[in-house]
Formats: C-alpha cells, sequence, structure tokens
C-alpha cells in the first residue's frame, strides 16, 4: 500500500485527535469493580474516585475478628461482612495486606455486649448474598442479611452513606479494627453536634508474613476521620476489650499487631443509635489531624447532600478518567475486561494531602506539598508498578505521574534520603527486593512526566546507587523486608555482583538482575539529562556476572566467586517470589547479550518456546516454576522477549493467548494479584498492542491489538488496527511510514501521530 503524503497524514491526525464529546462517552457501563475479588486478585468492590484517599469497602469474616477472606478484606466467597472500612490498597499480596481502616457496621438490634468480644464475629455482623449487592464506579450498595442496608459514595477525601434499618438502628465505629491491627485508636461522640469522631495509629504493611515480618509490626500513619448525621443521636456508648460502656463518649486502646488469642478480643471503639429508619452519614478522612479531616469533609460534600447526587458525580468522574483510552469494536466481554482494567490501573497512586496542601510525610510529620505539585500521593509497590503501571500512568497521566515521581522524592528526602520499595501510604516497609524506584522514575520521565525535580530525584538515587549506607548491613526483616535500599553496596561493587552468602538481601541472584536493571535505568535518565554515566552502563551488564554458562541459568554466587549448589532451575533459591527459569528472563535492557550467552538467537528462542508451551503444546499458564508464570512480576515481560529474537509472531501469537487465557470476566478474571494496578495495566498495554520495551524508556513493543480503534487522547496518539480479530501483523505504519523494527522509538510517545496496524 502506497504511503499517504505526509501533509494528509498530519491533517487526519488532527481529525482523529478531535475529542469525543463527554456527553456522549461513558465507558463505565463497562467495569465491573467485582473482577479480581476472587481467586488471589485482591482488589476490593467499595466507592472510590479516581487515586482517591477514601475508598469505602466491605470488611468480609469467616468467623474471626482478627482475619479476613483476602488481602483486601473482601473476599467473594466471604459472605459475611463485619463492618465498611475506609481505606483500602488495590491488589496487594500481603494478607491481611493494608489499611481497612475504621469499619463502620449499621447494626439491627440492641446492643448489650462489647463488639470487640464478639471475636467470632457471630452477634456484630451480618450474611449477605450478592444478588443483594451493587458496585459501580463510585458507588456500593448492598441489603444485608440482617434487615439494614448500605449505599456508599465518595469523593476524593470524604464519603457519604446512607444506612436504612427495618425499624431502628445503630452504627458501630470499630475504631481499632483495621486489617493488621492497630497500635491505638480512639473515638469521642457528641451528641450535640451530632458527630463521631476519632483516629487510629497503624500501619503494619505485610506485618504478619512468616520471612522477616515481624520487622513490619509498627505504625507509621495516624488515619483521622469525623462523621456527622442527618439525625439525631438517641443512643450511644463506647467499648474497650471487653467491656461495654453504655452512655459514655470517649474510649481508647488499640489491638496490637499479632494473631489469634494475643489480638482477639482487644481494641475500642464506639455506637450512635436513632429513632429513625434511614441515616446519611458523611465521613471526612485526613492522614494529618482531626482539624484537616473536618476541612476535607466540608470542602468536598455539602451538608444536604445525598448519596444520589455524589454518586453521579463520581460517575462523572470516572468516565472523564476513563476517556483517557478510548477504544472501539471488541466483544461485550472484551470491552468489560479493558475497561475495568484501566480502572484498576487509575486507581493508584493514591492522594495522600489534604485540601489545603498538607500530607504525612515519612518522617511522620506534617509537611506541604513542594512549590508546583498539586497533589502528595502514597502507596507505592516499586517492585511490582515499575514493569508496567507505572510506564502506563505516565504515558495516559503525565501530570498525575509527575506528582506521584515529586511525592515519592519527598518521601525519600524526609527518609534520609532513602528511597523505599514498598511505600504504604507514607511508611516504608521495605517490601520486596530491589531498588525500583530508579526504573520508575526513569521510566515515568521518558514516558513524558515533567512536572516533578527530575534533576534532584536523580541525584538522590544515584548517591544511594553509589555511596554504601549503613542500612544495607542490615539483616533486619530479611528476606522479604529487608531494610536497604542497595544491600551490601559496597560488596556489590567490589565482585560486581550481589553474594548471595553476604548480600543482605532477598536472594542474591534476583538482586543482582534489579540492579542491573536499576543501573540501565540511571545511565537512561543520565542521558536525557545530558549527563551520561558510562560506569552506570557498565553496571548495567554485571547480570552476565550471576549467568552460568555451565548450566545457561541465572543462578546465585557466594563471595568467593564459587556458585550455589546443587542447582536447579525450578528452585527460587537466590531469587523473590520466582524461579531461575523464570528470572534468567529479567534482562529487558540486554535481551542481545543474554541471547548471546544463551548460545545465539535460535537457542533463545527454542528456549522461549519450552518457557511458554507445556510437554503437550499447549499454553503454561502457572503452576509450573520452569515455565511462564502469568500470576507474577518477574517475567511478565517476556512475552514480547521475541521481538528482539526476530520473531515477532510468535511474540504476538504469545500475547494474545496470554491475555485471552488468564484474563477474564468475573470474580476471577485476573490471573493473580493486582499489585496496585500493575497486572491490569498489563493487560491494558496488551490489548492496545503496545508494552515498553524496557522499563526505562519509551520505546514500546508492538504485538496485535484487541481492538480496531483506540485512542489515547493526551499523546494525540491513534491506533488502528482493521483486522483486529487476527493475531498476525504483516506492517506496522506511524503516520504512514512502514517500521522496520517491532518496535517504536521514543518519539512515537513524544509526537503521537496514527499508528497502523495491517
Amino acid at each position: 500500500m502506497r504511503a499517504l503524503p505526509v501533509a494528509l497524514v498530519l491533517v487526519l491526525t488532527a481529525a482523529l485527535a478531535t475529542p469525543v464529546s463527554a456527553a456522549v462517552r461513558d465507558d463505565t457501563r463497562y467495569v465491573d469493580p467485582l473482577i479480581g475479588s476472587a481467586g488471589g486478585g485482591n482488589t476490593y468492590p467499595g466507592a472510590v474516585r479516581p487515586f482517591g484517599m477514601i475508598s469505602w469497602s466491605p470488611t468480609s469474616t469467616r468467623g474471626d475478628q482478627t482475619n479476613t477472606g483476602a488481602a483486601n478484606g473482601y473476599a467473594y466467597d466471604a459472605t459475611r461482612v463485619r463492618g465498611f472500612s475506609l481505606t483500602h490498597v488495590n491488589g496487594a499480596g500481603c494478607h491481611p495486606g493494608a489499611a481497612g481502616d475504621v469499619p463502620i457496621m449499621p447494626h439491627v438490634g440492641a446492643i448489650t455486649s462489647s463488639p470487640t468480644a464478639d471475636t467470632k464475629d457471630q452477634i456484630y455482623a451480618s450474611d449477605f448474598a450478592h444478588a443483594d449487592e451493587i458496585a459501580e464506579p463510585g458507588r456500593y450498595r448492598v441489603d444485608l442479611k440482617s434487615g439494614a442496608t448500605a449505599d456508599l459514595s465518595v469523593t476524593t477525601r470524604a464519603g457519604i452513606g446512607e444506612f436504612t434499618f427495618p425499624e431502628n438502628g445503630s452504627l458501630l465505629f470499630r475504631v481499632s479494627n483495621s486489617l493488621n491491627g492497630s497500635e491505638d485508636a480512639e473515638i469521642t461522640i457528641d451528641p450535640a453536634t451530632n458527630t463521631v469522631s476519632g483516629s487510629v495509629l497503624t500501619g503494619a504493611f505485610c506485618g504478619r508474613r512468616a520471612n522477616g515480618g515481624v520487622n513490619n509490626q509498627k505504625s507509621y500513619y495516624r488515619l483521622y476521620f469525623t462523621a456527622s448525621f442527618d439525625r439525631p443521636i438517641t443512643a450511644f456508648g463506647t467499648w474497650v476489650n471487653s467491656e461495654l460502656r453504655p452512655d459514655t463518649v470517649k474510649a481508647t486502646g488499640g489491638e496490637g499487631y499479632l494473631t489469634g488469642s494475643a489480638r482477639a478480643g482487644k481494641g475500642s471503639g464506639g455506637y450512635v443509635s436513632f429513632a429513625d429508619s434511614k441515616v446519611t452519614t458523611r465521613v471526612g478522612i485526613s492522614y494529618t489531624s482531626a482539624e484537616a479531616a473536618k476541612r476535607n469533609l466540608a470542602a468536598e460534600i455539602p451538608n444536604r447532600a445525598t448519596v444520589e447526587q455524589i454518586a453521579k458525580e463520581a460517575r462523572k468522574a470516572w468516565a472523564k478518567q476513563l476517556r483517557a483510552v478510548e477504544v472501539d469494536g471488541g466483544t461485550e466481554d472484551e470491552r468489560t475486561i479493558f475497561h475495568t482494567a484501566l480502572y484498576h490501573a487509575f486507581l493508584q497512586p493514591n492522594v495522600a494531602s489534604d485540601v489545603d496542601g498538607t500530607y504525612l510525610g515519612s518522617d511522620r510529620a506534617v509537611h506541604r506539598l513542594a512549590p508546583g505539585q498539586r497533589v502528595q500521593y502514597g502507596n507505592f509497590s516499586g517492585w511490582d508498578q515499575y514493569r508496567a503501571h507505572t510506564q502506563l500512568l505516565a504515558l495516559l497521566e503525565p501530570r498525575v505521574a509527575g506528582d506521584y515521581a515529586q511525592s515519592l522524592l519527598n518521601l525519600a528526602q524526609q527518609n534520609g534520603g532513602v528511597w523505599d520499595r514498598w511505600v504504604h501510604v507514607n511508611g516504608p516497609t521495605h517490601v520486596m527486593t530491589g531498588d525500583p524506584s530508579a526504573p520508575a522514575i526513569a521510566g515515568m520521565y521518558a514516558m513524558g512526566a515533567r512536572n516533578f525535580n527530575v534533576r534532584a530525584a536523580y541525584d538522590s538515587l544515584l548517591r544511594q546507587a553509589t555511596i554504601p549506607h549503613p542500612d544495607g548491613l542490615s539483616d533486619k526483616g530479611c528476606p522479604g523486608q529487608c531494610e536497604g535500599q542497595r544491600p551490601n553496596l559496597a560488596e556489590y561493587l567490589r565482585v560486581g555482583y550481589a553474594p548471595h552468602d553476604t548480600c543482605h538481601c532477598w536472594g542474591g541472584a534476583a538482586e543482582t538482575l534489579e540492579d542491573a536493571v536499576a543501573d540501565q535505568a540511571l545511565a537512561d535518565l543520565a542521558a536525557k539529562l545530558g549527563r551520561p554515566d558510562e560506569e552506570m552502563r557498565k553496571r548495567a551488564g554485571w547480570w552476565r556476572n550471576t549467568f552460568n554458562p555451565a548450566t545457561g541459568h541465572q543462578q546465585a554466587r557466594k563471595a568467593d566467586g564459587s556458585w550455589v549448589t546443587p542447582f536447579n532451575p525450578a528452585s527460587d533459591q537466590g531469587f523473590a517470589q520466582g524461579s531461575s527459569a523464570t528470572y534468567t528472563w529479567m534482562v529487558p535492557h540486554d535481551v542481545q547479550g543474554l541471547a548471546e550467552a544463551m548460545g545465539g538467537k535460535d537457542v533463545a528462542a527454542a528456549r522461549l518456546d519450552a518457557f511458554f508451551h507445556r510437554a503437550d503444546g499447549s499454553w503454561a499458564t502457572g503452576g509450573d516454576p520452569l515455565r511462564y508464570d502469568p500470576t507474577n512480576e518477574p517475567g511478565i515481560h517476556t512475552p514480547w522477549l521475541y521481538n528482539e529474537l526476530g520473531r515477532p509472531r510468535q511474540t504476538q501469537e504469545t500475547v494474545r493467548a496470554m491475555a485471552k487465557l488468564v484474563y477474564r470476566t468475573g470474580p476471577n478474571g485476573l490471573p493473580g494479584n493486582d499489585d496496585l494496578g500493575t497486572m491490569s495495566a498489563w493487560y491494558v498495554f496488551a490489548a492496545l498492542g503496545l508494552y515498553p520495551r524496557t522499563p526505562s524508556t519509551a520505546e514500546l513493543h508492538v504485538s496485535s491489538p484487541m481492538f480496531p480503534k483506540a485512542r489515547i487522547a493526551g499523546k494525540n496518539i491513534t491506533i488502528f488496527a482493521p483486522n483486529a480479530p487476527n493475531i498476525h501483523v504483516e506492517s506496522v505504519r506511524w503516520n504512514g511510514l512502514r517500521q522496520p523494527r517491532p518496535w517504536l522509538p521514543e518519539q512515537f510517545v513524544q509526537r503521537g501521530g496514527v499508528l497502523r496496524f495491517e
């Protein structure tokens, strides 16, 4: 086909860039918040706005008030609820994961004992049926078997709930009952002003995992809340541990961070009762102060607002957000899977600053936004997100990504210069391995995020990568929560890899590969800033130092240079949440070098074939440590590696197969933990026929789009794939010019235009 004249291409591009009317385009009807709520997806179905601070969602129970059905407090098969909590983190893997702060429970009947004494949730909880549950963007409603109903909606920092009862009822405020427990909690009831306020001192993300979890049984934030009601309080009381205290207005006490009998029956809370069968509750939250929670509520939800009004505005906000990517065509199921993935990708990062710009730093002091920063964000699952989510965020919402990058820099500066690999709200938790902030920051900058102090971020990251820090010699929290950003950096620099026996890390081979990716990211970022760094680029090649030519795999190595034996490619010895067979491919920045080390492109391609297929020829979809695992992050880039080996058709086939086989509608629709939108971001990229070639550049692999047309409004990108149901691609043209390689240059993201797949 003859290429169009460049002038005509530009005219067509401008025409195609004309935005669709907001009144016409509303893809919220394709979003199902229940996708991923079973099978380990760990999503939550409750009411939330894009990037919202508050997320009002159920806390379920299987008969233990110190545990829940899933990491986020909601499991689809656990149909008993003990409250509706105000904060959540999407898709985190630790069980229980994080937050779930201040569950509020509508209760029918008299309150005759302490709800905390109801350790098996037999009295102050209620069953429900999914037929009586409605989850949609910005709203959640459920009719409980007790006869009470909860209808919830939210703004960014506040929520509104309409609770109904058969005759009259009460609201229980379980202030100490966060998912992981709490160090302290307090509640104050003021019948004269018809309000309840309080706070919980908590944190403890991953505080129960076996490999070092005790290191995170600590607090790092206090969530404040204030609630007001449109009906007068007619009765009230509090409880502390097993003691019910009617007619009292104050209580304090946390639960601790342990499990079972060590925590059961502990904690504090309060209740308010109403003579009416319906009460509307307005709730504001803040991480800085009780007064800030009041200001957030006053600014975002008017006194006489209704759930219907706030839910309508929330739906509009989601409709606008989802227009960041518009797709046409596809089946009903494909559109549901795609738009729900997009929805999940926009749940984080989470706003952590108040309406007046105050926020809680990692030093637990109150700070104000940096100059030019619009919002401070919290929650960074770095090891997961840098592989897909942060790049997608910067591609679709560069200003949000820029504020996110500035937020991470702020938190690092408040943490003695150390960038933590897993930040929960404001708190460094040290979870996972590697130095994911470097590729995340470099990737966001490459994709177009510019509204942050990139030079300060680069200088800070480079310092941590070149100057040993005392934390790097600590074994506290290891494995899984090792403190060092660059564990035992001096030894790493001496031998050129992370020795498995002296690295103070979670797997020496995995740490070496992660650091190689991070060093490549710093080299890429340095080049963009006009400060080329050949030393970091050289260090990016140190993945070769843990590649054992005798086994053809990445392998853990000791400080004396010897290999850790016996070796089995199915083993995770030396690795973090993955096997050698998976991690061997984790060299996205030097696939040519990896193929050469394996014996050439043909050998590498044959190994990929065996990696993706079982012995009977069927696709591998998890459960076999020798083959591809689409449920976890270390290998999710591998379907695109065929492109690097001159076999783009196999990339197209493999990406499409994984998208079809492991992403579905329904509660089991995600292959594994969504990990703050990472797995969902993978699907969005796959459906568009694109994927980051490396984590730290804006080059994009191409596969085959799943929709005949897609448009990325913010980048002025339109993708045409008229025969999208077909898997194989014969040619790709950008603004009429045929692309010679199965990936696009960075200029495509920078300039936009028309991408046509034939």
